[in-house]
C-alpha cells in the first residue's frame, strides 16, 4: 500500500521499492481496499529481504517499529524511520470489521505517505543522504562496512580508490568473494565462523589491488550496533600508506617487521622478501647461523599469510632421536610401542591448515627424508602404527645452519627433498654483518627484559655499548640477549657498564682490534644522520666507529666531490677502523 501510494506521487529520480521480511503474497482484502481508490494491486510483487537488488538504499522506512528491530543492516547504510501501522491481519471475527480494519490501515498508510512528502520530510531526509555521502566520499579514509554474514553494505569513493573496486560490484556481496585472497589477509575475526571479535588497535597489512598492485594499509575496524546494542555488523577504516611505507624503506626508518628487530639494508630486503612469501604457499627453506631469529622469520611469514588465523607449529628435528621425530611428526595409534597408552596426533595434524615449521631439517636421517618427501609430494602420511591414511593442507617452512649442498655432496642429504623444501631460499646475515643493528637490537631487548624485571629506563653506557660494537658475536642475537639479561643480574644501577657484561667480552674482542676493517659508504651514512637528525654523535655510535672517523670520513667525500654540489655523491669507502687503535677494546 505505501509503495503503492508513494509510487503514485514520487519526483523524477526517486526509486520506491517494498520487501517482507521474507518473500509473501498479497492479502486480497489490500488489493480490494486499494481498488476502491483507484490503484491496481493485484499484479504487485511481494519480494523479502533477500530479493533486493544489489545496490544502495537511501531512506528505509518500517511499517512496524518491532519488525523494524529485525530488519538487518540495509544496503548503503540507509537512513531509518519507524512508522507505527496497525496490521489488518490481526483482525479476526466478522468480515465487515476485517474489511473495516483493511480500510483504516490503507487511509492511515496513505496519510503517513502524503505527510512525507507534503510536509518537506522526504526532501530533507534525501537533502541529508546527499550531506552524509559527500562527506564519507571526500575523506581519504576508505569506509566498508559490512554485516554479521561478511555482506559489504557501504564502500565510499576513498575504498574505491585504495582497493580498485568501484561500488556497484562490491556492495551487498560477502567482502571473502570480492578480494581475491580476502581483503584482511585472511586474518580478521569473520574467518573462522567463530563468534567475531574486534580487535582493541590498527593492524597494518598488504592488500591487493584489483590491477593486482601491492598497497599497504592500515586498517581499523569498529563494531556497528543496533537500537538494542546487539552487534549488526561492522564498520572498517582504511588509510593508505603505501607512499610512507616506501618512503621510509628509502630512508631506512623502518626498524621492525614481525618481531624482527633490524634496519640493516638487508633486512630491509628480507622484510620485502616475506612480504612476498606471505601470499603464497610455497615452501621455503632459512638459512642462517645459530641465533640469528630463523623462526622469527618463518613465524612472520606465517603471521603475515593467509593462514595467520591457522596454527603455526615448530619442531625441532635435531633435538630429537629418529623414532621419537616420527611420533612427534606423524603421531602414534595406541600400542605402536611401549608407552604408547593412546593415539596422539602429529605436529602435522595439529598444524592442518597452517604452517608447520620444520628447524634443524638438516639433521634428520635418510629414512626420516624419505618419509618427509611423501608428505611434501602428496599430503599424506600414517600415524605411526597405524593404517589409516590421513590428508593435511600444511605449509612447509624449515631451517637449517649446515650448509646442505656439502650434505648433498656427502650423501647425507637428498637432493630431491632439498629442492622441494627449498623453492624459495631465505639466508639470514649474522649479527657481525650488520653492525649497525646492534645498538638498536641491544636497545629492543634491554627495554623488554628491564620492563619484565620491573626496571624501566635502564641503559647502556656509551662504553659499555662501544663494546657491544666491537664483539664479534658467534651466537649472534641470541648471545646478544643472554649477554644483556647477565648485565640486568649484575647492574644494580639504572647504566650497564662493561663490567657488568659477561667475562668473555673482553677476552673474545676481535684483538688486535686496529686490524678489524670497518667500511662506511656515503648511503650508510647519509642513512645515519637522516635517523640522528644530523646528530654525529649519534651517527658514529650507530655505525660503529669514532666521531673522529665519521668526521674524516665527511671531509674526504666533501674535498673530492664538493659538499656544496653533491655531499653523498659516491659509494666512498674509507678504512673506518684505522683510529681504532687508540682505544682499548
Amino acid at each position: 500500500m505505501a509503495q503503492a501510494f508513494a509510487s503514485a506521487r514520487r519526483p523524477d529520480g526517486i526509486d520506491i521499492l517494498s520487501v517482507g521480511l521474507a518473500p509473501t503474497r498479497l492479502h486480497p482484502l489490500s488489493v480490494k481496499v486499494m481498488g476502491e481508490v483507484g490503484i491496481d494491486m493485484s499484479s504487485h510483487p511481494c519480494l523479502g529481504l533477500n530479493g533486493l537488488p544489489k545496490r544502495e538504499f537511501d531512506i528505509v522506512v518500517s511499517m512496524d517499529r518491532e519488525v523494524s528491530a529485525k530488519v538487518p543492516i540495509m544496503q548503503g547504510l540507509p537512513i531509518r524511520v519507524d512508522w507505527s501501522v496497525a496490521d489488518p491481519e490481526s483482525i479476526e471475527g466478522d468480515p465487515e470489521l476485517v474489511l473495516s480494519a483493511f480500510r483504516q490501515t490503507r487511509d492511515e498508510v496513505r496519510r503517513l505517505v502524503e505527510d512525507l512528502f507534503d510536509h518537506g520530510y522526504l526532501a530533507a531526509m534525501v537533502s541529508a543522504r546527499k550531506s552524509d555521502n559527500l562527506v564519507l566520499d571526500n575523506i581519504s579514509d576508505g569506509i566498508i562496512a559490512h554485516d554479521m554474514q561478511r555482506r559489504i553494505m557501504y564502500f565510499n569513493r576513498a575504498a574505491e580508490k585504495i582497493t580498485g573496486y568501484n561500488r556497484e560490484e562490491v556492495i551487498a556481496r560477502d567482502c571473502h568473494d570480492v578480494f581475491p585472497g580476502n581483503l584482511c589477509g585472511g586474518k580478521c575475526s569473520f574467518c573462522d565462523g567463530d563468534e567475531p571479535s574486534i580487535p582493541d588497535s590498527p593492524k597494518d597489512m598488504e592488500i591487493i589491488t584489483r590491477s593486482g598492485e601491492p598497497r599497504h594499509v592500515q586498517f581499523s575496524i569498529r563494531a556497528m550496533e543496533n537500537a538494542a546494542g546487539e552487534q549488526i555488523g561492522v564498520i572498517g577504516a582504511l588509510q593508505d600508506r603505501t607512499r610512507e611505507r616506501r618512503l621510509a624503506r628509502r630512508l631506512g626508518e623502518i626498524e621492525t617487521f614481525g618481531g624482527i628487530v633490524g634496519r640493516d639494508s638487508r633486512m630491509l630486503e628480507l622484510y620485502d622478501l616475506i612480504r612476498d612469501l606471505a601470499d603464497t604457499n610455497v615452501p621455503v627453506l632459512v638459512h642462517g647461523e645459530s641465533g640469528t631469529g630463523k623462526e622469527l622469520v618463518a613465524a612472520a611469514i606465517h603471521n603475515e599469510g593467509l593462514r595467520a588465523s591457522r596454527q603455526f607449529v615448530p619442531v625441532n628435528c635435531g633435538a630429537l632421536p629418529e623414532t621419537l621425530l616420527e611420533s612427534e611428526l606423524f603421531g602414534h595409534v595406541r600400542g605402536a610401542f611401549t608407552g604408547a597408552v593412546r593415539d596422539k596426533k602429529g605436529r602435522f595434524e595439529l598444524a592442518d591448515g597452517g604452517t608447520i615449521f620444520l628447524d634443524e631439517i638438516g639433521d634428520i636421517s635418510p629414512a626420516m627424508q624419505v618419509k618427509l618427501m611423501r608428505v611434501i609430494q602428496e599430503g599424506t602420511f600414517e600415524r605411526v602404527g597405524g593404517e589409516n591414511t590421513i590428508k593435511v593442507d600444511v605449509r612447509i617452512i624449515s631451517a637449517t645452519n649446515k650448509d646442505l649442498a656439502v650434505e648433498i655432496e656427502e650423501g647425507r642429504f637428498r637432493e630431491d627433498l632439498y629442492y622441494r623444501l627449498s623453492v624459495v631460499p631465505v639466508s639470514l646475515p649474522p649479527l657481525r654483518e650488520r653492525r649497525m643493528d646492534i645498538p638498536l637490537i641491544a636497545s629492543h631487548v634491554l627495554a623488554r627484559v628491564a620492563e619484565g624485571a620491573g626496571r624501566k629506563g635502564m641503559q647502556f653506557a656509551p662504553e659499555t655499548m662501544d663494546l657491544l660494537l666491537e664483539y664479534d658475536w658467534p651466537g649472534n642475537v641470541r648471545e646478544l640477549q643472554n649477554w644483556i639479561q647477565y648485565a640486568m643480574v649484575k647492574c644494580k644501577t639504572s647504566a650497564i657498564l662493561p663490567e657488568h657484561l659477561p667475562p668473555q667480552a673482553g677476552a673474545r674482542s676481535r684483538v688486535p682490534f686496529l686490524h678489524r676493517r670497518r667500511r662506511l659508504t656515503a648511503d650508510s651514512v647519509q642513512h645515519a644522520l637522516q635517523r640522528t637528525h644530523g646528530n654525529k654523535v649519534q651517527a658514529a655510535r650507530e655505525l660503529g666507529v669514532s666521531r673522529a672517523t665519521l668526521y674524516r670520513f665527511m671531509d674526504n667525500l666533501a674535498g673530492k666531490g664538493g659538499e656544496a654540489s653533491s655531499p653523498w655523491s659516491g659509494g666512498n669507502d674509507v678504512d673506518a677502523d684505522s683510529e681504532a687503535q687508540h682505544k682499548g677494546p
